[in-house]
Parts: structure tokens; C-alpha cells; sequence
């Protein structure tokens, strides 16, 4: 029989009055029932929670998601809603495992605003790289976040990322910067440093080897492409957070706003350094400076280097002075002012020189020193090579181009236009064509390829200085000319790492250099040396020590009445050696026998013997040119006023 329902049961399922069928709730089930009857329970609760704080809720769930917390579309399971639980065994991995997934939210969070942040507050110097450097506050982070809060979705999508790349690229720059002041003193440039990577790859090779350069050189391509996308995936993942969190972004911008202010207008700093920070665009001013300011400088140097003060003067009135001495120009791989002052380099090399002094006064020679500061630093030899005999101030690469291409008279020319001397280079550096030979106006180079050496390299060097110039007395000077010689010598024993360095042998012992082999395995290893800042001093020390003792035994054993030396050192060596603020000041010498040579030199005010003191003069490096020149002889073809006026 079918039951009817009690009348209760009929009253509530009857219409009311005016109520259309649409109007009627759906019906529950009895489970609903319960549900709701619970529920109901908690409402009041609720309602008052929600009316006594309207925003409160809001604001802490916005706290959490600042902090990386799961947030509405941002694919986790929160996006359910604080009422509905995610069913076991659905939504991946985030639902099984809810905790870790916020802990990994706020941590690749925390970890996007600290990569920004360090690469804001970058420094471009090794030594800057400190704790305190980064306890400021970027004024360019401020901006930033308050530009992406005001963009709609897409454009503040676009700006994050193109931010970001921008914010890699600069803190590659930075980088780079920094590896540019440790060993060249100098910053990076951005228009003509970029062919120095071929040079720095085979300075690797050479010192470490093929497949360690090569492993290097990949790792820092990989490294280089993973900062500039990390950067950009951290502000666009910043962005994002923010834009969903935007009350509370907003208010924590105008804090650290207001911070930044009242700290600028306070002038707070710590270590020496302003809280207030705003290197970013300071760094970029200045890059886009220098990157004007090295567009300029070509055109102006330009105009320098093509008029010269003894550029047209005959052979037969350059040099005179000179006329019958067999002159010898050479350089010394980074010897520099720091090893004759520096007091964990000096005690070595002071000795060395002043033992080399006796030993040529004992010979019949005698010697003058003093001091140049040189256009380089730490490497870019050439540079120092150039400025010393073109009379030109050669800092950069393009003005090294512009010289080279052109005709302006260098001191090693001068005596080829003379036609009283033969010239020639040993360039044990030198590994393939260098086509700048006929600029120095020499009649042969002899590069490594000619020199005739058949032992092991040590590191960079590709033979030690005894074995070149044991090469040079072999090739060229131990043999009769029916002229004078001038020889340009560029030794390398002394370059970085130094490690191993060679050792002195007889002079009859040399030979093809097959002898060496056994003395460069029993010397240290680079990887040994140039990463210890102590045992990098005392070998770069000993390498010097080296290089002049075996230049000096050569001119007291090979050397006569019609020698004349002119040696002096490129450049400082890096910094780590040299120190962060050291000068660019290396030392000169001139060493003769006829003591008339060194009397036309009385008015430099140089030191005697091959030391020169803490106050002999000091001048530019090419200064030397002219000095030179007018001390030995030569008539100027035009004078200072008439060069300054060709400039202008």
C-alpha cells in the first residue's frame, strides 16, 4: 500500500501562497541535512569574525602568498577553497604532499627576490664583495615593483621579463668588471674588450691545458646563459606574486620607499657606504658613458696620432748619439714597481739588483733607473709595448689598431730609417704571423717558431729567457754585419702564473732547450701557485729575480764596449700580487760601457745603478720617446706648438 505523508511532511511540501515551483529550494538529502545542521552550527560564529574584521582575512591570506604560499590560480590545490578538500590521490603531487609544496613555493619566492636583490647591489670590484655591501636598500627595486603593481597583466608580464634580462645582462657586466680590475686594473669595455676573450682562452690553454680551458670556457657560456634566463623567471615570478597580493605589495613598496628616503635624506650609511643605494643606474650612466666617451676618443686619437714631432726627420739627423752601438731594447714580463717596494716582493729582487749592479760595474758597465708609469696594468703587454716606443698614449685596443695601421714614428723605426743599424725582434711570445713587425720598422722578427726550441713550455712562457736570448747571440748578435744591431726583445719568463719557473744554467749547457725538460717538471704547478696569495707573490718575485739575472748575465758574458741595454718592465703585475691600489709605475734602466752614453742622460736625474729610488722622477711612459730621441740626437721635424696646433 502506498504511505502518506504525515501532515507535517505535507505542509512543507505544499506551495506557499504566490511561490512558483523555481522559487523552492531543491530538495536535500537526509546527508545534506546533517551537513547543513553542523554547519549551521559555526555560521554565527563565522558572521561575526567576518563582521568584526572585514579585512583581515584578506590580509593574512595576502601575507602568506607574498611569502609564496599557494594563491588562487597559481595551480595548486588551495585554489579549492578553504571548504572543499582535494579528494586523496588527486591534483599531482601538490596534493599529497601540501606542506612541502608551500615550503618549495616560498622558497623558490625568497630565493627570486634575493637573486634580484644581489644583482642590484652588485659590485664591480672583488674586494667590495662583502657582507656590509649588500646591507642597503636599491632605490632601483623600489621602482621596479611599483611599475610592475601599476601594469595590467600582459604589459607587466612583458616588463618583468625584459627587466629581467636586462638585470643579467648587467650583472654579467658586473662580472666581468670585476675579473677586468683583478687582472688589467680597469673595468670592462663594452665596445673593445671583446676580442681579449681570444686571448684570455689561449692564456688558459696555455696554462692549464686544452680540455681544462675548454671545459672552462663551457662553463662559463652555461653559466652566463643561466643567469640572464634565472634572472628574468625570478621578476616575472615576483611580479606575479605581487599582482595577486597587490594591497599588501603595495603597502610594503611605500615603506621601503619611505625608508629609502628618510635614509638618503639622513645620509645613513654602513661601511662606508650609502643605505640608500642606487648603483644600478649609477653603473649604467657610466657605461653608457664610457661607450660615448670610446666613440669620441677614436676620432680624437685619430688626429693625435697622425701628426708627429720627428715625423719627418731625416735618417741622417735621428740618433747620432748613437751611431756604432749595438743597441738592445728589452722588456721584462710584469715587472713593475711592487717588486722593488712591496715589502713580501722587494727583499728578493733589491738584492738580485743590487748584486747585478756590482757584477756590471765589475765588467766595465755602469747603469741609470728610473721610474715610468705604464698605459697598462696586469696584462695587455702590448699596449705598454706601444705607448713606450710610438710616444703615444695607447690605453685601449682601438687606439693600439689605429697607431699600428698608420706611419707614426716609433724609436725601433727611427733606427731603421737611420740605415745605420740592422733591426730585428725575438718575440719568444709571439706563436703565429705578427704582422705589427713592420710597423717597429724591423728588418726580421723571430718568433717562436724560429727561435729553434725543442723543450716543454712553462706555462704561458713558451721557452725561459735564457734559451731566447742564448737564441738571439746564435741568430743574430754573435754573428759579424757590416753594421750595428738593434734588437727588440720581449721576454716572457716572468709572465702569470708564474709557475714553473726556470732556472739558471750554464750558457754552454743551453742547447735546442732539450735540457729544460726535467727543470720544468721538478717545478711547481700553476693550479698551486696563482690561487695561494702568498706563494703568488714569492714566485712572481723569484720569476723576476730570473729574468733580470739571466738579462745581465747575458750582457756581461756577450756583451762590449759598443753594448747598449734598455730594459724596463710593461706593466704592474695583477693585483693580487701588485695590491687593489698599487700604481701603474714599472721600472726603467740604460746600461753602457762607454760612459758617454749614460753623460747625455745626466739632466733625467735617474738613479745610479739598476734600482731606482722612491723619489727619482717619475714620468709617463710615452714621454720616453722624445726624451729619448732629442737626449741621443735627433732634431725634431716640428715643434710642441706646431703639433698642438695640428691637433686642434
Amino acid at each position: 500500500m502506498r504511505q502518506l505523508p504525515d501532515k507535517d511532511e505535507a505542509d512543507k511540501a505544499a506551495p506557499e501562497e504566490g511561490e512558483t515551483p523555481e522559487d523552492r529550494p531543491p530538495e536535500r538529502t537526509p546527508e545534506a541535512k546533517g551537513q547543513d545542521d553542523t554547519k549551521g552550527q559555526d555560521d554565527t560564529k563565522d558572521q561575526g569574525a567576518e563582521s568584526q574584521a572585514p579585512g583581515a582575512r584578506d590580509e593574512a591570506d595576502g601575507r602568506t602568498e607574498l611569502l609564496g604560499g599557494a594563491t588562487p590560480g597559481d595551480g595548486t590545490e588551495d585554489d579549492a577553497g578553504p571548504d572543499q578538500a582535494v579528494a586523496p590521490g588527486r591534483g599531482g603531487w601538490r596534493g599529497r604532499y601540501p606542506v612541502a609544496a608551500r615550503t618549495l613555493s616560498w622558497t623558490v619566492t625568497g630565493l627570486s627576490v634575493a637573486l634580484v636583490f644581489v644583482a642590484l647591489l652588485l659590485p664591480t670590484k672583488l674586494e667590495l664583495l662583502t657582507v656590509d655591501h649588500f646591507a642597503r636598500i636599491p632605490v632601483e627595486l623600489i621602482f621596479g615593483a611599483g611599475l610592475l603593481l601599476l601594469l595590467p597583466t600582459l604589459a607587466r608580464r612583458v616588463v618583468a621579463v625584459a627587466a629581467g634580462l636586462f638585470l643579467g645582462a648587467l650583472a654579467i657586466l658586473d662580472m666581468l668588471d670585476m675579473g677586468f680590475n683583478e687582472f688589467l686594473g680597469r673595468g670592462f669595455n663594452v665596445v673593445l674588450d671583446w676580442i681579449l676573450f681570444d686571448d684570455a682562452q689561449s692564456y688558459l690553454e696555455d696554462s692549464v691545458g686544452h680540455t681544462a680551458a675548454m671545459a672552462a670556457v663551457v662553463g662559463i657560456v652555461v653559466l652566463a646563459l643561466a643567469m640572464v634566463a634565472l634572472m628574468a623567471l625570478a621578476v616575472l615570478r615576483i611580479g606575479d606574486v605581487m599582482a595577486r597580493n597587490s594591497v599588501v605589495a603595495t603597502r610594503a613598496t611605500l615603506v621601503a620607499g619611505t625608508v629609502w628616503v628618510v635614509c638618503a635624506s639622513a645620509g645613513a650609511q654602513v661601511a662606508g657606504l650609502p643605505v640608500a643605494s642606487r648603483s644600478t643606474s649609477a653603473l649604467v650612466q657610466d657605461r653608457a658613458e664610457r661607450v660615448e666617451k670610446t666613440i669620441k676618443d677614436e676620432q680624437e686619437f685619430k688626429k693625435v696620432a697622425a701628426f708627429d714631432t720627428y715625423g719627418n726627420t731625416p735618417g741622417d739627423q735621428l740618433l747620432t748619439g748613437l751611431r756604432g752601438k749595438d743597441m738592445i731594447f728589452t722588456f721584462i714580463e710584469s715587472y713593475g714597481r711592487s717588486a722593488i717596494e712591496d715589502p713580501a716582493i722587494a727583499p728578493g729582487v733589491d738584492a738580485t739588483l743590487q748584486k747585478a749592479t756590482k757584477r756590471l760595474d765589475k765588467a766595465g758597465f755602469a747603469a741609470k733607473s728610473g721610474w715610468l708609469t705604464s698605459a697598462t696594468y696586469g696584462g695587455n703587454s702590448w699596449l705598454g709595448h706601444s705607448t713606450f716606443l710610438t710616444g703615444l698614449w695607447i690605453d685601449n685596443q682601438n687606439r693600439y689598431r689605429t697607431v699600428t695601421a698608420g706611419n707614426h714614428l716609433s724609436i725601433t723605426h727611427a733606427f731603421k730609417r737611420t740605415g745605420a743599424w740592422r733591426t730585428v725582434g725575438i718575440m719568444p711570445g709571439v706563436q703565429k704571423s705578427w704582422p705589427e713587425g713592420t710597423f717597429y720598422g724591423l728588418d726580421h722578427v723571430y718568433d717562436s717558431r724560429e727561435l729553434g726550441y725543442k723543450g716543454p713550455k712553462f706555462s704561458w712562457s713558451t721557452m725561459p729567457d735564457q734559451y731566447a736570448l742564448k737564441a738571439f747571440e746564435q741568430l743574430e748578435h754573435g754573428k759579424k754585419h757590416d753594421k750595428p744591431l738593434m734588437a727588440l726583445n720581449i721576454l716572457t719568463s716572468s709572465h702569470q702564473p708564474w709557475a714553473p719557473i726556470p732556472k739558471t744554467i750554464p750558457w754552454s749547457e743551453v742547447g735546442d732547450g732539450s735540457v729544460y725538460k726535467d727543470i720544468e717538471k721538478a717545478g711547481k704547478r700553476p693550479e698551486d701557485v696563482f690561487t695561494d696569495s702568498t706563494q703568488v707573490k714569492q714566485e712572481y718575485g723569484k720569476s723576476v729575480q730570473y729574468s733580470v739575472n739571466t738579462l745581465i748575465d747575458y750582457v756581461i758574458k756577450y756583451g762590449n764596449k759598443d753594448t747598449v741595454l734598455v730594459f724596463l718592465g710593461d706593466h704592474q703585475p695583477l693585483a693580487r700580487v701588485s695590491g687593489n691600489h698599487a700604481s701603474r709605475d714599472v721600472p726603467v734602466s740604460i746600461v753602457a760601457h762607454d760612459p758617454k752614453v749614460l753623460k747625455r742622460i745626466s739632466s733625467w736625474n735617474w738613479a745610479d745603478g739598476l734600482m731606482p729610488r722612491a723619489d727619482t722622477p717619475v714620468w709617463k711612459m710615452n714621454s720616453f720617446r722624445d726624451r729619448f730621441l732629442k737626449a741621443y740626437g735627433s732634431t725634431p721635424s716640428a715643434t710642441p706648438q706646431q703639433a698642438k696646433r695640428a691637433v686642434k
